[in-house]
């Protein structure tokens, strides 16, 4: 376990920034009518935030020494 939270230590990071991040957006700028598919619910806010935040930690590449 270990092991996998150093090699993807920046994945998980920003994963949880994007969570964070989803539900913030929802709770203060989402759409409360209900006719927005993405942000009128938290659940999928936060899912939509954890799979960019993945996708942007995913670009960080370290250099090895």
């Amino acid at each position: 376990m270990k092991k996998f939270m150093i090699k993807n230590r920046f994945r998980v990071i920003f994963s949880i920034l994007g969570l964070l991040c989803g539900f913030c957006y929802w709770r203060f700028a989402g759409c409360t009518s209900g006719t927005c598919p993405i942000t009128s619910h938290w659940y999928t806010m936060c899912s939509y935030g954890i799979i960019m935040g993945y996708l942007i930690g995913d670009m960080i590449k370290l250099k090895p020494r």
